[in-house]
């Protein structure tokens, strides 16, 4: 049996009142990356405060992500039956009062359930901003509509590392989670004022992908629990991490096959066939990896080597985002003109990125903040440059009707992505540091004669030991260790960096091949 085809949405005439109403989706939209990604950032001070342990404790992130792409799958298909407007108030409203709760929690059980449930009312929220910029943005305006989205993947990650430092530092760890309330009532009052309200189309559920949810976002859920707890519990060796796999590919498959042919599902696979929104969607998720180069990278470096705090990393993250409020706007701009072919504005955005991580790769262990500053400013250029003309390029052939199927995919592509690349990029940082110590080490054991002194008077963490072969002091050998171990990671974040360069040219490749002009 075939859908009905979908009824077109009711045109409405872009206003101001109108306008302020994607703003507040806009904002509600950032919000929610925002307490994502503070709370990630500030978990150490949450875990100190209400007294749970570390293994407990990277169950407040898991489950809180799970549930918020889990979310992603389903919200557009709930926006269309109840409408836009009544359904972005409602889960703006949970996502504020469960913000509210969180911290006077009495036990850890109920705080992390607690945090599934603002994970559904987050998750929800970021699908909105795509689904209202396709929706109600005339041609001209669209772009910029999708820089707003794309300023939830450039802008927000990068702001919350101050915001994160300013909680915990100066105010109170409560603020980690209060924040979203005067964002969210403000968004709430834009949404309420500025989006018009569409009548309630309930008989949407007597075709209703039930099937499709319950296999759809379970599948997912299970797999963002393996990926964030897999490092944690030792892979494949934790019979968790298994059960979790073995439960999740299964669910998958079954319900890429029941979208296939439900009259009204969660994805319209058949979408897939036009080349720019395939790549579109493979693009988004490579970039999501190769983004990691000036965030995740540099703040592993000053964690470890420096010995920094989230606050005196805080500049080189701003140097990031504050700028996409002017690069993304003014890069909209540019797209829009004619005689622009956006794949050229990706592979220029592609090549900062790039350019950006053979910087990286000389990183010493001698490096300060001031050795980043070229890194970060590629960094702010080349995101937005790549992010909007992946989005330009595959909405191009999404029709308005389809606008909630487009919504749901990339949603939940970009979810998933970016935890399965926070994750790969950690996991081999990690491995690739504990090659380099062991290499190191091996050839210290080899050529001790490196590490001896000429005279005892000179013994210090770079030569810990006497002429005669034996320890100067403890002191002095355990600085040398320490010598060790930043040079293991410095190693380690270079052949990151390297491996960065390899998803970045694979993206430009792909981008010369697959693709049409738009």
């Amino acid at each position: 049996m075939n859908a009905k085809p979908a009824a077109a949405p009711v045109p409405h005439p872009f206003t101001l009142r109108l306008a302020l109403g994607l703003i507040g989706v806009l904002i509600a939209a950032l919000t929610s990356g925002l307490n994502d990604r503070v709370t990630d950032i500030a978990l150490a001070d949450i875990r100190a405060a209400i007294g749970i342990s570390y293994d407990q404790g990277s169950w407040i992130i898991s489950a809180y992500q799970a549930a918020e792409v889990a979310a992603m799958m389903i919200a557009p298909w709930f926006a269309v039956t109840f409408s836009l407007r009544r359904f972005t108030l409602a889960v703006s409203a949970g996502f504020m009062l469960t913000g509210i709760l969180l911290p006077m929690m009495p036990t850890p059980a109920m705080f992390i359930g607690l945090r599934v449930l603002q994970g559904i009312f987050g998750g929800a929220l970021p699908p909105m901003l795509m689904t209202v910029a396709l929706r109600f943005l005339p041609p001209p305006l669209k772009l910029y509509g999708l820089s707003g989205y794309a300023l939830t993947a450039t802008f927000g990650p990068n702001m919350a590392a101050p915001l994160a430092a300013f909680w915990t530092d100066d105010v109170s760890w409560m603020f980690v989670f209060w924040q979203v309330v005067p964002l969210m009532l403000i968004a709430m009052a834009l949404i309420s004022w500025g989006l018009p309200q569409d009548p309630l189309r309930t008989e949407r559920f007597r075709q209703i992908d039930l099937f499709g949810m319950l296999t759809g976002c379970s599948a997912i859920s299970l797999l963002i629990l393996a990926l964030t707890q897999g490092e944690r519990l030792d892979w494949l060796a934790s019979p968790l991490i298994i059960g979790l796999l073995l439960a999740a590919l299964p669910l998958f498959v079954v319900f890429l096959i029941n979208e296939w042919f439900h009259p009204l599902p969660l994805f319209k696979l058949q979408m897939l066939q036009r080349h720019n929104l395939t790549h579109g969607l493979l693009a988004l998720a490579g970039v999501l990896i190769v983004s990691l180069s000036g965030s995740a990278l540099p703040s592993a470096y000053f964690a470890q080597v420096e010995g920094f705090r989230t606050l005196q990393f805080a500049p080189l993250a701003l140097t990031v985002g504050l700028p996409q409020l002017l690069i993304a706007p003014l890069v909209a701009a540019l797209l829009n003109i004619r005689w622009i072919d956006c794949r050229w504005m990706l592979a220029v955005g592609l090549g900062f990125l790039i350019t950006s991580c053979l910087a990286g790769m000389q990183i010493t262990s001698d490096w300060g903040r001031q050795n980043f500053w070229l890194i970060q400013i590629l960094q702010a250029f080349g995101q937005p440059m790549v992010i909007l003309p992946i989005l330009m390029s595959s909405t191009s052939v999404v029709a308005p009707p389809e606008g909630p199927f487009a919504s749901a995919m990339f949603n939940t592509v970009r979810g998933f992505s970016s935890i399965a690349a926070s994750t790969l990029v950690s996991w081999f940082v990690s491995h690739r540091e504990q090659f380099h110590s062991s290499i190191l080490i091996n050839n210290a054991a080899s050529h001790a004669w490196l590490m001896t002194a000429p005279v005892s008077s000179q013994a210090n963490s770079s030569h810990p030991l006497l002429p005669d072969g034996s320890i100067s002091s403890a002191e002095n050998l355990s600085g040398f260790s320490t010598l060790v171990k930043h040079q293991a990671l410095v190693l380690s974040l270079s052949d990151t960096w390297l491996l960065l360069i390899g998803f970045a040219v694979f993206l430009l490749l792909a981008t010369a091949v697959v693709p049409k002009r738009v």
